[in-house]
């Protein structure tokens, strides 16, 4: 087993760590007090290829694998997590959707305006009523000749109001029916097809979440991704991907509120001496870094399942699960370890904190990741 970087991955890096102190570090506070969602910063991040990292050069993406793809998730999210939840969500859901599950027609059309940053993609499974339970969507396709019908309304979803191309799974069969779905392709403008509430957010609020709505919407069938009432098998594999993309975001914003939390403690002073000298501070920063490494061994190595094409289900929901909620530990003890200090928006661990709750629960909760691991781990 190889821990080091490869020379791409610290290319990668630093050109990605250099990209986000001049374009977003600045803006931080700006964009998300405000919920700013700032569309022309996703361009620039196009033009240096991190809106296609997983797509093939010859569709105009960066060919690059999943650990590069989780750096460069790490490296946006310990400066501005808001920024790698977007960034995440349109390379490894909207994007690889069509990308893994389009026929080479559809992905000629759609790839190269989305790995370009052009375009921006949204995905949407989730609505009001039923959140993990997908099989009980409301949303509905009717058949007409060469079109589909759509009608229903999908929720929770990144860039619903600033996306372009929206990749979408609705009901085609029946209720409950895991065979009753399928995917299509939706392109902004389209009749009856629009955005609607936009969610004023505790964290992540940079990040664009709001509905899509369907009224009577027709799509020609030549949007339609794979075979019909293949939309729920597509989308739990596509979430596996999607698992290693919110185990990198948990990553990059444990290590943005360690590197945050051990830069005040050396600084801050009490009793003649600075505060990480004491063991209460010393044994809080002891117990993040190891907690930090675990986690970054354990996506890395769903990566690699991910990156060999061998089954990635269980160990993306172990990286998922353990990394999601370390890092709220890891924050809520850099708050801690800043005191009074930490509740206040003069620090970045304060935001750290609220951006942090959103990876318990997106891609699925923690529970809902338990479920996926055990049910594996009996049926082997």
């Amino acid at each position: 087993m190889n821990f080091e970087y490869s020379e791409t991955q610290n290319m990668v890096a630093q050109s990605i760590r250099d990209f986000a102190e001049k374009n977003i570090r600045p803006h931080i506070m700006e964009w998300d007090e405000a919920q700013i969602f700032p569309v022309d910063l996703f361009k620039k991040l196009g033009e240096m290829g991190f809106m296609g990292v997983l797509v093939p050069e010859e569709l105009g993406g960066s060919g690059l694998g999943y650990h590069e793809y989780i750096t460069i998730i790490e490296e946006i999210s310990k400066v501005d997590p808001s920024i790698g939840l977007s960034v995440a969500a349109h390379n490894s859901l909207c994007t690889n959707h069509i990308l893994t599950f389009g026929n080479d027609e559809q992905k000629k059309k759609w790839i190269p305006k989305l790995a370009s940053g052009e375009h921006i993609g949204a995905w949407g499974l989730t609505e009001h009523n039923t959140g993990s339970d997908a099989g009980g969507m409301n949303t509905t396709a009717i058949k007409d000749g060469d079109h589909w019908i759509i009608n229903g309304a999908k929720n929770f979803i990144t860039h619903a109001i600033s996306g372009d191309i929206s990749v979408v799974i609705v009901r085609t069969g029946e209720k409950g029916d895991s065979k009753g779905m399928t995917a299509f392709v939706f392109e902004k403008g389209m009749s009856g097809f629009t955005s609607g509430k936009k969610e004023n957010k505790l964290g992540m609020r940079a990040s664009e979440t709001a509905e899509l709505i369907f009224d009577n919407c027709r799509i020609p069938d030549a949007n339609r991704l794979g075979e019909v009432g293949q939309g729920f098998i597509q989308s739990m594999k596509i979430l596996d991907g999607g698992r290693i993309s919110i185990g990198a975001l948990s990553l990059g914003i444990a290590k943005g509120a360690y590197e945050a939390a051990l830069k005040y403690s050396k600084e801050r002073h009490q009793f003649g001496k600075a505060i990480s000298e004491f063991q209460g501070i010393s044994f809080k920063l002891a117990d993040m870094a190891t907690e930090i490494e675990a986690s970054e061994l354990l996506i890395h190595k769903a990566a690699y399942l991910k990156q060999q094409n061998k089954p990635v289900t269980t160990a993306g929901a172990m990286a998922k699960m353990y990394a999601s909620e370390m890092c709220c530990k890891v924050a809520n003890e850099a708050i801690q370890i800043h005191g009074g200090y930490g509740y206040t928006k003069d620090f970045p661990v304060e935001k750290f904190y609220r951006d942090a709750k959103l990876c318990t629960i997106g891609e699925g909760t923690t529970e809902i990741q338990k479920v996926v691991i055990s049910r594996n781990l009996l049926r082997e």
